[in-house]
């Protein structure tokens, strides 16, 4: 029994020096920070600003609960190790290995919350996706990049809303924004961003001609009220024109889309899907300010690098990560090498996988077994 009294002193110095990173009455007071504002009358006045509240506050609930049950668990298998001691229950003491190595597995996946310590990470997301080289083709991949990441944050019971698209001709999109709202959301999406390359027979090739095809997806985190990004109205051209919404919708009938282009960097916000010109505004300027604030510090990282220099070409040679639908089935991560071999699967929001690889290849904060 000495092996599962050290086996499970270890665990519980691991989680304690878990919860010390994740400093739990931190969460627990910023919980209760969002619960009374949910309790006051007038809380769904504003229903987006609501239900980005009740997101965060259902986020640091789950976290907590989480983590106080890890606790609780492990001192309750303690205590029932200390008294198998005494009785020399064999029986009980191969069910407590077995319950021994089921916590060690679950704290090994709820040590991924400390991945998820870098600055921003546990804020909402801005998502967009270009369709790059490759025609229409590229256009209906980012469709389809844009379907497998809205199904992904779904998964998760993040607030997914679609702020903008632009269609193409023939089929797919041009480009278009998700606002995802929920805690840890940039934290996870992040390792989305970069050049996706699809190859596979085109649908749209008569000659059923193998095709490769790029699009680029942009993570971007909200940053809410950050007041470090200071943007003068003299640099910035706002267009507004009559939305290309979903039909039906009285959004359509109003000249409410906004676009606004600021003048010294040449960047190109824009959203559509909100009902009033005003929240349009609002939410392109969240865009603007999120773009910008990158820019920044990746200046201040690269002083000689040109503040365009950022922006990655989507084309040959530049993909994060690679999707093969035809001679094979296989999906590539060129970061991390981590793969899986059913890309179905993974364009249905089956990220998980890597994204854990890309965090934990990048992760500064985790507990390591010694």
């Amino acid at each position: 029994m000495s092996d599962l009294h050290d086996q499970l002193d270890h665990l519980h110095k691991r989680i304690s020096e878990a919860t010390k990173l994740l400093d739990l009455p931190h969460l627990a007071a910023e919980l209760k920070k969002r619960e009374i504002e949910m309790s006051d009358q007038g809380f769904w006045a504003n229903p987006d600003h609501a239900r980005q509240i009740s997101a965060e506050a259902d986020g640091l609930r789950t976290e907590l609960e989480t983590w106080r049950a890890m606790e609780k668990d492990v001192n309750d298998a303690r205590e029932l190790a200390t008294l198998l001691e005494k009785e020399h229950d064999d029986g009980m003491a191969e069910e407590l290995r077995k319950k021994t190595a089921e916590l060690i597995k679950r704290f090994e996946h709820l040590e991924f919350y400390l991945l998820l310590g870098e600055q921003y990470d546990d804020r909402g997301a801005l998502v967009a996706v270009h369709a790059g080289t490759g025609g229409v083709d590229a256009q209906d991949w980012a469709e389809m990049l844009f379907r497998m990441l809205s199904r992904y944050a779904e998964s998760k019971g993040w607030i997914v809303r679609v702020m903008s698209e632009s269609r193409g001709a023939e089929a797919g999109l041009k480009s278009a924004v998700l606002d995802v709202q929920g805690r840890y959301a940039y934290g996870y999406l992040k390792s989305e961003s970069g050049v996706h390359r699809l190859v596979r027979i085109s649908p749209f090739d008569a000659e059923k001609m193998r095709h490769t095809s790029f699009a680029l997806v942009e993570v971007l985190p909200d940053l809410g009220d950050l007041e470090d990004v200071a943007i003068d109205d003299d640099d910035l051209k706002i267009d507004v024109f009559r939305s290309g919404g979903h039909g039906g919708q009285s959004v359509n009938t109003t000249d409410s889309a906004v676009r606004i282009t600021h003048i010294p960097t040449g960047i190109v916000v824009g959203c559509q899907n909100e009902r009033s010109q005003h929240q349009n505004k609002e939410f392109a300027m969240k865009m603007l300010k999120a773009k910008l604030h990158k820019l920044n510090e990746e200046a201040r990282q690269q002083e000689k690098q040109k503040i365009r220099g950022e922006y990655t070409s989507a084309e040959w040679g530049n993909q994060v990560r690679s999707y093969v639908l035809h001679p094979y089935k296989l999906v590539k991560d060129h970061r991390t090498k981590y793969e899986e071999k059913d890309p179905e699967k993974v364009l249905n929001g089956g990220l998980d996988g890597f994204i854990e690889a890309y965090l934990r290849q990048r992760g500064k904060r985790t507990i390591t077994n010694e």
